[in-house]
């Protein structure tokens, strides 16, 4: 009788334990519905969707977004070395406004998305001819990196190669013509271009600055009035 008891108590054990097991599965399912619920990583990657959302809604357009570089670094540490990877990425949206960004991290996406990231928060304004090409030439300088960037006619394309092409495809330049001198490296060109875009001056600034009209810039250079007018009104800033 003591074995038969024995035996009814262990069947009657597990047959209540399957339900728990059961419960315990169900309840880790919905621990983890739970953690997407309270704004975990699916909280944050939804805000970053309507955030994008609301963006093209008052106008924005989608950005272009470029990578230029992926370098892996090392750092040493107590027993051995500790590798991640460094990216450099360009992010404009084709109609005048471009930026770069760099980060580093543990894996390449992370280090994508951290770059960026912080190109979307230094992004500038770069005034545009006819929204196609450069108001005038330019030099930049960033430490051993030297380009100049110049101004092209219809047709000319991109003339340019590496780091410098990312950054003119993303700011919606379609013709333009460049040289880079001394270092290759594309940090410093990146910043170079830059520094050269930055010095870039529109004719409408120029006459605001100066208080004077557009067209009255443009006819000191031997044109017509009728001329000066028509050439100030089809300027795209």
């Amino acid at each position: 009788m003591a074995d038969e008891n024995t035996e009814n108590q262990v069947e009657v054990v597990v047959e209540g334990a399957e339900p728990e097991v059961r419960e315990g599965r169900g309840g880790r399912g919905g621990g983890d519905r739970e953690r997407g619920g309270r704004g975990g990583r699916g909280g944050r990657g939804g805000r970053r969707d309507d955030r994008r959302n609301r963006n093209e809604d008052d106008g924005g357009e989608e950005l272009i977004e470029k990578l230029v570089h992926i370098n892996r670094v090392s750092k040493t540490v107590k027993g051995g070395k500790r590798f991640g990877f460094a990216a450099l990425v360009v992010v404009g949206d084709g109609k005048g406004r471009v930026g770069f960004g760099h980060s580093k991290a543990r894996e390449v996406p992370e280090a994508i998305t951290k770059a960026t990231a912080s190109a979307k928060k230094k992004m500038v304004r770069v005034p545009l001819k006819e929204g196609r090409t450069l108001h005038h030439d330019g030099k930049g300088r960033f430490g051993a990196g030297k380009v100049n960037v110049r101004t092209a006619p219809a047709g000319t394309g991109i003339i340019a190669g590496g780091p410098m092409r990312a950054v003119f495809e993303s700011l919606g330049v379609h013709d333009v013509v460049t040289k880079s001198v001394g270092t290759s490296n594309p940090y410093n060109m990146i910043r170079a271009t830059f520094d050269a875009l930055t010095s870039q001056t529109s004719p409408k600034s120029v006459a605001q600055r100066r208080g004077k009209k557009v067209a009255d810039l443009l006819g000191r250079g031997g044109a017509n009035e009728a001329e000066a007018e028509a050439a100030a009104d089809a300027i795209v800033e």
